[in-house]
């Protein structure tokens, strides 16, 4: 069965932002960064946009509960109940999935300053 690259990124994206529920982000990289970038170098995407694309995702899973580091960081600052922070960060969550998506289907967003270095 041959999966398409882009429902490969889908299930990467779910992936990482359920393991954000439960881990902190440099877990996530280092337990999943070996067995996943073969199989996205092997789709056929650029290990550099994966990389933006991986800090995008852990980014965003730093920021969605119940784990959520980011959130319990602002708590401490505001002294805001949890409540109010996530009803707060929701359209920075929404931006975030857009850009994810963007990435996803512009790669030369990611790519276009780092091809202009190498010229």
């Amino acid at each position: 069965m041959q999966l398409s690259p882009y429902v490969l990124l889908l299930v990467l994206g779910l992936m990482y932002l359920i393991l954000g529920m439960i881990l902190d982000g440099i877990s996530i990289v280092v337990m999943t960064l070996p067995i996943v970038l073969p199989v996205v170098t092997q789709a056929g995407f650029s290990p550099l946009w994966f990389g933006i694309f991986l800090v995008i995702m852990v980014e965003l899973s730093q920021i969605t509960p119940p784990v959520g580091f980011s959130l319990f960081v602002i708590q401490g600052i505001s002294g805001e109940p949890i409540s109010l922070i996530l009803r707060a960060t929701l359209p920075f969550f929404l931006i975030m999935i857009l850009m994810a998506a963007l990435l996803a289907v512009f790669p030369d967003l990611a790519l276009y300053l780092p091809q202009k270095m190498i010229r």
